[in-house]
């Protein structure tokens, strides 16, 4: 039975593997946030949103899993002509109750925009800055497969949000975007060995401001294509400059620095689409850090995926969408380490996912998804094996995962 399900899936996926697909242009949306964000909006006052929901089995462990991912309530307004407000709140795994793990209430976003012109604006508050392609474009209909790219989930946190300001602009004479901000920086006493920098987050709460970082991004279009490169530099140490120097580590607005690097190209024309994506992340301190708080991080990391697809009712001129993709992503999060006592390697966390999946959108809003994930692991480091659980599996380095899903916007 499983292997039939595998090869229907492969069938529908690999035979498009010699054309190209990303995201077509009919799942490239206007909500009634991108309205208000277009100054299109009918009303001054806008409710839009978006969510999920997913089954998920896991072969190996025997277990599936079903879960209300997310829903987020969107709130803007428009004050004036150049002045407006936006903000999203969002539940994920369906509530959240005292003394249990899981479920979050957070808010996604809270900032006011400043038009300066037609082409340039200003945003203050609580927003995501423009890096890696998912961070401004995770709506479940705009992404193929049930589950966000993993590269632009433990490598480029998805819908990663920090307090601050951020300039955007056009060029006029070029197909050109281009943007800039300063936020609040990263805390590394809440980075954790197997989720990068992702747990240093603040997410707008009681952020630490003695350290800061700055973001940019360059977007270019030419034809079918569109290019884009940004990056990341900020401090991960905002005590006071006495608590870090107990702890052997560097403060200051940007102390024990982190970098990220991030390149993706796009392309969708009749149906076909594709994209790439490459990041790394250099934390080139992280021996202090380990020693300082008994981590076990690294000092480079990267990812990267190819993604082909293509719309099979396309030529059949339908406004609903059957998306049949295939995408491969790799990552290492500890392809550098430390030098001993500093850093241990994992083997487990150098991982390859091969993604075959359909997704079909009956109106652009709606999306219902089916995906087989094929995983691939480094052995385990018996070094990092401690107080193993008497009932614990023996480690297996393949899996095959099956994701079902559906997901909306408006």
């Amino acid at each position: 039975m499983r292997k039939n399900l595998y090869f229907a899936l492969a069938l529908s996926c690999l035979c498009t593997l010699s054309q190209a697909q990303q995201i077509s242009p009919a799942q490239q949306l206007i909500t009634n946030e991108d309205s208000l964000n277009a100054g299109a909006a009918k009303s001054k006052t806008v409710i839009s949103g978006y969510g999920s929901a997913s089954y998920q089995r896991d072969f190996n462990a025997g277990v599936s899993t079903m879960n209300l991912d997310r829903a987020v309530l969107f709130v803007g307004h428009r004050f004036t002509d150049k002045l407006s407000f936006f903000s999203e709140l969002e539940v994920e795994d369906a509530k959240v109750e005292g003394g249990s793990d899981g479920g979050e209430v957070a808010m996604e976003q809270a900032y006011i925009k400043f038009d300066l012109s037609p082409k340039q604006y200003i945003v203050a508050g609580l927003f995501i800055p423009r890096i890696g392609i998912l961070n401004e474009n995770h709506l479940p209909v705009n992404f193929n497969g049930v589950e966000r790219p993993l590269v632009e989930t433990v490598i480029i946190p998805a819908t990663w949000r920090e307090l601050g300001v951020a300039f955007y602009g056009s060029a006029n004479s070029i197909p050109l975007n281009y943007s800039v901000g300063i936020m609040n920086g990263l805390n590394s006493e809440g980075f954790e060995h197997g989720s990068g920098i992702r747990e240093g987050r603040a997410e707008g709460r009681t952020a630490t401001a003695n350290n800061l970082a700055i973001s940019a991004a360059l977007q270019y279009s030419w034809k079918d294509f569109k290019f884009q490169i940004s990056g990341y530099a900020g401090g991960t140490v905002g005590l006071s400059k006495r608590a870090a120097d107990s702890l052997g580590l560097n403060s200051g607005a940007f102390g024990t620095p982190v970098y990220i690097g991030e390149g993706d190209l796009q392309y969708s024309k009749n149906g076909f689409s594709a994209k790439a994506l490459f990041a790394y992340i250099s934390y080139p301190e992280a021996d202090k850090v380990n020693a300082a708080y008994a981590k076990n991080l690294a000092t480079g990391m990267y990812g990267t995926y190819g993604e082909l697809a293509y719309d099979l009712l396309y030529k059949k001129q339908k406004k609903a969408q059957l998306i049949s993709f295939v995408r491969y992503e790799a990552f290492d999060l500890n392809s550098s380490i430390p030098a001993a006592p500093f850093g241990i390697y994992d083997g487990t966390e150098k991982q390859s996912h091969l993604l075959l999946g359909l997704g079909y959108l009956p109106i652009p809003n709606v999306v219902i998804k089916a995906d087989i994930r094929l995983v691939h692991t480094g052995p385990q480091n018996p070094a990092l094996i401690i107080n193993p659980p008497p009932n614990a599996l023996p480690y297996q380095e393949n899996n095959q995962v099956l994701n079902l899903g559906i997901g909306y916007s408006f």
